[in-house]
């Protein structure tokens, strides 16, 4: 295995050395084996705990070159100059033998000169969610970060009450947010916002460095990429949470796991961050937030392209959005990407908002519905059955004469996805030491459209009348 320090040694204007902070009595409790063997790192380090002694001793090697961050961002509308990695250092990047670059960053990692006078820790609570959540999404194929392990402590760390810290190591192409290239061109830090760029495109983007207009091209990558990652959560009822720009990843993956939750019980303006009193970040909203954000981020590029020009790409948004959510939407439900079919679609997603019905599974069991049979037992479920049978018949005949097979629909529906109960009792059970459910449930979610034996313990939704309020607080 090879650390490299690309982003620390080429970038020094925009990070701060700092060394990583061990909790008291910390030790190793998951390890995604998967990404071990992928980027070909040292066994020793996961099975004998040899990857505490890389980041807390003075010599180990992912303590030496680890750096915290600096950026800005947007929260909640608001434009903030003064965040960076409060938390979480940046240790290295590491190459699988396919050429796939992707960081290593420790988040929990204690104080840093951005943590604005908090503890720079992370709970066990919310680093649990984090490191179940993004595999989930991963197996799910919405681009998400991934957890590599996790580790617990005997520290307790105050939030509104006090939990066992933790701490966790994750894996994402870079953790170059919206943010960075706000906060060097709002700053008016031109020299950095040039290398910032330079780098982006090099590192990351080499086939937008080659485009004859290299920024423009990067615009629209993100601008596309962006695209893609929220139609999946939409198509998914996956709510982020938080889409502050410095939690928008210029890769278009999910990232900064926080209050996110998995709808069951449809509902359009769904929100389950307590703190987001006024919906910002409901679920009906998240395309036009993201396009928000997207404007946000554009600014930075004024300094190399035309407004026009970030114009153009910015209004590719919308149209990448759609043709990405109705062709994997009517996957969903059998039907081929047709604009004709998108009424039947709609009038499927009106009667789950009208009924206490749970989103993941209503798919599923219309994946498994026989469309030969003229009345479907699925009408029970609905409470306007009449309004069912008309659409059921409608549908039917939709589904006869399209491609998919009832294989390829199993396969575009999960049986299984990362409800918050299922998080709660794996949470509950990790602050009594028991990581047997958590471990169970990523066996789940690493094949979420498969019924397996891992999997039957998650597959049922919670209480439909239940209202998820969660916590940003980590």
């Amino acid at each position: 295995m090879q650390l490299s320090h690309h982003y620390a040694s080429e970038l020094t204007d925009t990070v701060s050395l700092v060394r990583p902070q061990p909790l008291s009595d910390i030790s190793l409790r998951m390890t995604n084996h998967a990404l071990v063997q992928q980027y070909q790192l040292p066994d020793a380090w996961f099975s004998h705990q040899g990857i505490i002694e890389q980041l807390f001793n003075e010599q180990g090697m992912l303590a030496q070159h680890a750096v915290a961050q600096k950026y800005g961002g947007h929260q909640f509308g608001q434009w903030n100059p003064y965040l960076g990695d409060g938390r979480g250092l940046l240790l290295g990047e590491i190459t699988d033998p396919n050429g796939n670059q992707m960081d290593l960053h420790l988040k929990g990692a204690g104080q840093t000169p951005y943590s604005r006078h908090a503890d720079g820790r992370a709970v066990l609570r919310s680093t649990l969610r984090e490191y179940i959540g993004s595999e989930a999404l991963h197996h799910l194929g919405i681009p998400s970060s991934r957890s590599l392990c996790l580790f617990s402590s005997s520290e307790r760390v105050y939030r509104e009450l006090p939990e066992p810290g933790a701490m966790m190591i994750r894996m994402a192409p870079s953790h170059l947010r919206f943010g960075h290239f706000e906060y060097y061109f709002h700053s008016k830090a031109f020299d950095t916002l040039d290398k910032l760029m330079d780098f982006t495109l090099t590192r990351h983007f080499p086939d937008c460095a080659a485009h004859a207009e290299p920024h423009k091209a990067l615009l629209k990558a993100i601008t596309l990429r962006t695209a893609r990652m929220v139609a999946l959560w939409q198509v998914h009822g996956f709510v982020h949470g938080v889409m502050n720009t410095d939690n928008m990843s210029i890769h278009g993956i999910t990232f900064d796991y926080g209050p996110y939750a998995f709808m069951e019980q449809f509902k359009s303006d769904a929100v389950f961050n307590h703190s987001d009193h006024e919906g910002r970040y409901a679920f009906d909203r998240q395309p036009g937030i993201a396009l928000w954000n997207l404007n946000a981020l554009a600014y930075a590029f004024s300094r190399y392209i035309s407004v026009d020009d970030i114009k153009a790409c910015l209004t590719q948004f919308e149209p990448a959005f759609l043709a990405v959510y109705r062709e994997t939407m009517l996957a969903r439900i059998g039907l081929d990407n047709d604009k004709e079919h998108e009424p039947c679609l709609n009038m499927w997603l009106a009667m789950l908002g009208q009924n206490p019905i749970d989103y993941t599974q209503s798919f599923r069991w219309l994946a498994e519905a026989d469309p030969t049979q003229s009345v479907s037992s699925l009408r029970d479920h609905f409470i306007d059955r009449n309004s069912f049978d008309g659409w059921w018949q409608d549908y039917r005949q939709r589904r006869l004469s399209a491609a998919h097979t009832p294989d390829s629909l199993l396969a575009s529906n999960p049986l299984v996805v990362a409800r918050t109960q299922s998080l709660q009792r794996a949470i509950e059970a990790a602050e009594q030491d028991d990581y047997s459910v958590a471990e169970q449930l990523l066996l789940a979610l690493n094949t979420p459209y498969q019924a397996t034996d891992a999997s039957a313990p998650f597959e049922q939704p919670g209480n439909s009348d239940d209202t998820v309020s969660l916590s940003c607080s980590s």
